[in-house]
């Protein structure tokens, strides 16, 4: 369905306008159906966000800085995001011993599971919303980078 019929409006004050009104409707659409996929594991795309970082560099440990630099969404509260992550033993936390202001983490166990069982419904959930083929997405993605200058 285009912007147009879902925000019910048909007049912009130019291309570039109703660009990004879609892009943000579209946003808010892909938030609702991830929302609707975590909700029976118990996690927000903020945490699997976390999670997926991690699980990137297990089974190192990573210096919180450095997640919070790749993080998709750049306002959560890292410092509350993973405690409860921590208290739902998705990962590990512990303090360097070279500089013991650094806090540093590390998926665990549970969390490479969790990960691993949502992989199915991941795949199943693109697959339904894949209606670009491998060349509309390049070009989509090149134009948002291009968005961004």
């Amino acid at each position: 369905m285009k912007i147009e019929e879902l925000i019910k409006q048909t007049k912009f004050v130019s291309p570039l306008q109703k660009a990004i009104l879609n892009l943000i409707y579209t946003y808010h659409w892909h938030v609702d159906q991830a929302a609707v996929l975590f909700k029976p594991f118990g996690i927000t795309m903020q945490q699997f966000n976390v999670l997926r970082i991690l699980r990137g560099k297990h089974p190192e440990f990573v210096p919180v800085g450095d997640v919070k630099a790749v993080m998709l969404d750049k306002n959560p509260d890292l410092t509350r995001l993973c405690d409860r992550l921590q208290e739902k033993g998705w990962i590990e936390r512990e303090t360097n011993s070279c500089n013991r202001r650094q806090v540093l983490l590390r998926i665990a166990k549970p969390g490479l599971e969790l990960l691993e069982k949502m992989e199915p419904l991941l795949q199943q959930q693109a697959a339904e919303m894949n209606h670009l083929s491998a060349e509309e997405a390049e070009l989509l993605s090149d134009l948002l980078d291009k968005l961004r200058g």
